[in-house]
This record gives C-alpha cells, structure tokens and sequence, in this order.
C-alpha cells in the first residue's frame, strides 16, 4: 500500500471534515465536540460509513445536519407531552368516589 497516495485523501478528507465542524458549531472548539460529540458522530456518519467516503459536499452535509436538528426539536416537543397531559390530570375535577361499594377479594397474607 502506497502511503503517499493514501495520504493526500486523508488530508482533503480531515480538513473536510473540520471545516464542516466549524461551519456547524461556528469556530469550533474542544469543548463543542466534548458537549456535543452526538452531533458530532452525526456529521461523521454523513462523511464515512463503513470505512468509504460517502459524502464530501459541506453544503449537502450541512442541510443534513439542520434536518436533523429540526427533527430532534420536534421530537423535544413530544417527549414533554407526557409531562403536560400529567398535568393536565391533575387540573380536572373529578366528583369523589365512595370506595364503600368497591369489594375486595380476601387475599392470604404473606409474613
């Protein structure tokens, strides 16, 4: 195996890659891929998969990630869903309830 060769696309490839970076978290840092490594694994699974370069167009990479995003923030949305509706439970009023004709089976006890 030729490095020579190989070396050149690795470069073109990482510095891709960083400008891709530093397109998304604008002028990235340590502490962005620290923070944010899921977005991170996001846009590397965008370039690579498998060991092959699929994708190396910045723009179609980053329209990727912004879909993504949106996604996410929707997603955001319903997973507090639960949380409302729990709330909203608690608002209604509800009539008392005798429990006096409620009868309960007569279970064995277990000491």
């Amino acid at each position: 195996m030729d490095v020579f060769r190989i070396f050149p696309s690795f470069v073109r490839f990482n510095r891709g890659f960083v400008e891709t970076l530093d397109k998304c978290f604008e002028n990235v840092c340590e502490l962005d891929l620290i923070f944010h490594i899921d977005k991170v694994h996001h846009i590397l699974a965008e370039l690579v998969m498998g060991g092959m370069v699929l994708e190396t167009n910045m723009t179609e990479i980053l329209t990727r990630i912004e879909e993504q995003s949106k996604i996410e923030k929707q997603e955001a949305g319903l997973s507090a869903a639960p949380a409302r509706a729990a709330a909203a439970v608690k608002n209604i009023n509800l009539p008392n309830i005798s429990t006096s004709n409620i009868h309960l089976p007569n279970l064995p006890s277990f000491k």
